[in-house]
């Protein structure tokens, strides 16, 4: 395969899998030590053994983080301070893409962190479209705090919950963060809901004496 082979088969692609140009007539060994030439080239970026994507100028699409995450780790979601940022829910900007999985903590060069979480409360995720026709698993509004109220030593607590400066407070949906807390059974998440309907009750109070 030569490089010209490869574009024809993954341009469009904003990643790609090391499977996909094994398929047919051909020696992996091949395969395999042409990518790691084209790594070195610079034409190629491995993101992991065994997944890569087209470097600029070559590349059509840029793969979105969240996009990457969960090529990273499959079976993941992208959750806390990350899916916060995407919904709007708080001010800041999120450079690192963080993730929940069942499986052990990871990382990846700094920009993408794993988090572990129990097999029972791993639920509250759906895919969300993302730009040039990605998509990407992410937890709902609702569940990214909760996940991240979970991992946080004393999240349960009004002043980090403030500290956390959260906004827009009125796109939660409150019967399913109740829903969520029922269902972990956990005290804690059901402190955390208690708290997070303070705030949205707050932040309603504030834009009434605005208007």
């Amino acid at each position: 395969m030569n490089f010209e082979q490869l574009l024809h088969l993954v341009a469009g692609q904003p990643l790609f899998e090391t499977g996909l140009l094994l398929s047919g007539d051909v020696d992996p060994n091949d395969i395999r030590r042409q990518l790691s030439r084209w790594v070195s080239a610079g034409k190629l970026k491995q993101l992991r053994r065994g997944l890569y994507t087209l470097t600029s100028p070559y590349r059509q699409i840029s793969p979105h983080p969240f996009l990457i995450a969960n090529f990273l780790m499959p079976g993941s979601y992208v959750s806390t301070q990350s899916a916060l940022a995407y919904y709007g829910l708080i001010p800041e900007y999120v450079a690192q893409t963080w993730s929940i999985t069942t499986a052990r903590p990871a990382q990846w060069g700094g920009e993408f962190h794993f988090q572990h979480i129990a097999m029972p409360l791993f639920f509250g995720y759906q895919r969300v479209d993302l730009p040039q026709e990605q998509s990407a698993f992410v937890a709902t509004p609702e569940k990214a705090i909760l996940d991240l109220a979970h991992l946080t030593p004393h999240a349960d607590d009004i002043d980090y919950l403030r500290q956390l400066r959260l906004q827009n407070l009125e796109r939660l949906d409150m019967d399913r963060l109740h829903e969520f807390a029922r269902r972990a059974e956990k005290p804690k998440w059901r402190r955390v809901v208690d708290l997070i309907a303070k705030l949205a009750q707050e932040e309603m109070d504030s834009y009434e004496e605005i208007a």
